[in-house]
């Protein structure tokens, strides 16, 4: 017998509806419904919770087949959310874009270092800009953190395009008004969140 067909005999047995076995695991009704249909796995926390609400070892809910298709799947889940957190982090690192002594400004017969804060010698229109962006890429990595916390995945990976799409542009925009550390600075992070991504693992459809 598969695990669905013993998740919906034991959930019968005991006089349940999907509704109500699905508050007694703290998950959505659409997550037991998947299970029984043998669509996916619940988690190791899931699988737990039923072991104990149902007075079953998890040797007999799945097969040792099963158990370690469920263990490499939570595996890829977990770090699937590393490389999240460090995405939203990076994003975050742009706030020492506006502190650090990045920007040339002519201060009489030399050009001097100063942050953004003192930044003068430019537009007020290019001022804007700057702020504008770097506070949207922080903004973006504030998201990104709390959606994956909260596992809100489409949300997550539609802020992380955000941030990439605003980043390169920024990059484009400071080449342009050449600030070369300024450039040279977000490029590199630009990089390192293309290899993040890159390492980051498509989602395991197995797994709620």
């Amino acid at each position: 017998m598969e695990f669905n067909e013993k998740l919906q005999h034991l959930r019968k047995q005991n006089n349940l509806t999907q509704e109500q076995l699905a508050k007694q695991l703290y998950v959505s009704r659409t997550a037991v419904s998947k299970w029984e249909s043998g669509k996916g796995y619940p988690n190791i926390e899931s699988l737990k919770c039923i072991s104990q609400l149902f007075t079953v070892t998890i040797d007999e809910l799945l097969s040792g087949e099963e158990l370690i298709s469920l263990a490499e799947s939570e595996n890829h889940s977990n770090m699937e959310k590393v490389y999240k957190l460090i995405y939203g982090m990076l994003d975050l690192l742009v706030i020492g874009f506006i502190f650090l002594p990045l920007y040339g400004q002519w201060d009489g017969s030399f050009i001097r270092a100063v942050n953004l804060l003192e930044f003068t010698d430019t537009t007020r229109t290019n001022l804007i800009i700057y702020w504008v962006i770097f506070s949207f890429v922080i903004g973006l990595g504030m998201a990104e953190l709390i959606f994956t916390h909260f596992e809100k995945e489409l949300w997550c990976i539609l802020a992380q395009k955000c941030s990439i799409i605003l980043e390169a542009v920024a990059i484009c925009i400071f080449a342009a008004a050449r600030e070369p550390y300024v450039t040279a600075l977000l490029f590199l992070l630009f990089v390192i969140k293309i290899f993040v991504l890159v390492k980051q693992d498509k989602p395991n459809k197995k797994t709620l």
